[in-house]
C-alpha cells in the first residue's frame, strides 16, 4: 500500500497523521545499515522476548530512527517546524491532503 507523501518530501500520511520521512541525503550504505538495525531491533520487540531484551530493543529502535532522521532533530535546514505525528488536518498540509485523498 502506498501512502501519500507531502509535496516537500518531508512526511507521509497514514490514517490522517503525518510521519517524518527518512533523510533523503543519507548514503545508500548508511541507510541500509540503519534499516537493517531497525528491523532487527523490531524483531526483538516481540512479546515472547524477555523484558530486558525488549527494553534494549526499544532503545535500538530509537537510535536507528534518529539515525534515519525520522526522529530527533529535523533533517531539513530551512527552519520549518516539525509536524511529525501531528494530524494532517491541523497542519499546513491540510489543503494538499484534502486534494489528494478525495
Amino acid at each position: 500500500m502506498q501512502y501519500p507523501v507531502t509535496p516537500d518530501g518531508r512526511y507521509f500520511v497514514v490514517r490522517g497523521r503525518l510521519w517524518r520521512m527518512a533523510n533523503p541525503s543519507l548514503g545508500t550504505d548508511e541507510r541500509a545499515t540503519l534499516v537493517a538495525e531497525l528491523m532487527a531491533a523490531r524483531r526483538d520487540l516481540q512479546v515472547d522476548r524477555p523484558a530486558d531484551v525488549r527494553a534494549a530493543a526499544k532503545a535500538r529502535v530509537d537510535r536507528a530512527k534518529r539515525g534515519l532522521g525520522e526522529r530527533g532533530a529535523v533533517w531539513w535546514t530551512d527552519g520549518a517546524p516539525d509536524y511529525n505525528r501531528k494530524l494532517v488536518k491541523n497542519s499546513p498540509y491540510a489543503e494538499w491532503f484534502e486534494s489528494v485523498s478525495g
